[in-house]
């Protein structure tokens, strides 16, 4: 009489091997979700980067244009970006801000009028996963922040005359404003917009 087959035995490595199949599928999966939470991190990073620097910028350009209130011959060239700057370099608030988010900034520079890209670099890498490096990586971004006038006027044809300067009409609110008069200016954020670039 032939003994009944026994396919338990022949089984158990054929499950061995899909266990640890899928377990090394998650471990993969782990992995790529740990390198999107890093540059998802690295972007933060960025975004506020580029922000900071931008708003640096906006807040100079307003303190200028106080500075000239008195004369709107140069307004124009102030909502245009195209002021001389005196205070800090907005890099240093980008580098600062990128600090804040666990990065570093490895460049800041403005491509154009009323713009700043920045580049970062995170601190920590993705860490220790099933896929070979991934301890040595650190994840990278890029962002490009934007600043926005708010503001027009009509200068008069011969500049100011006494306490007349021109009405300076900001995302729709009209301000009427004194030469000699620096209380209840607009603030920069009403004279600018400070946005990341799409």
């Amino acid at each position: 009489m032939i003994p009944p087959r026994r396919d338990a035995g022949q089984a158990f490595p054929i499950y061995i091997t899909v266990v640890a199949g899928l377990l090394f599928l998650a471990l993969a999966y782990l992995a790529v979700g740990q390198a999107s939470v890093n540059r998802s991190g690295a972007q933060t990073a960025a975004d506020a980067a580029a922000l900071a620097a931008a708003q640096s910028e906006r807040d100079q350009l307003a303190a200028q244009w106080v500075k000239v209130l008195p004369d709107p011959a140069k307004w124009q060239a102030i909502f245009e970006g195209r002021a001389t700057f005196v205070g800090p370099d907005p890099c240093e608030r980008a580098g600062q801000l990128a600090k804040q988010n666990d990065a570093v900034l490895n460049d800041c520079l403005p491509p154009g009028l009323l713009k700043y890209r920045v580049d970062v670099r995170t601190n920590k890498s993705v860490g220790r996963s099933v896929v070979p490096g991934s301890e040595n990586y650190q994840s990278t971004a890029s962002a490009t922040a934007e600043i926005k006038s708010l503001c027009t006027f009509n200068p008069p044809a011969g500049g100011a005359e006494g306490d007349a300067l021109p009405a300076l009409t900001c995302n729709g609110k009209v301000w009427h404003l004194k030469p000699d008069d620096t209380t209840g200016l607009p603030k920069p954020e009403d004279l600018f917009d400070v946005h990341l670039a799409g």
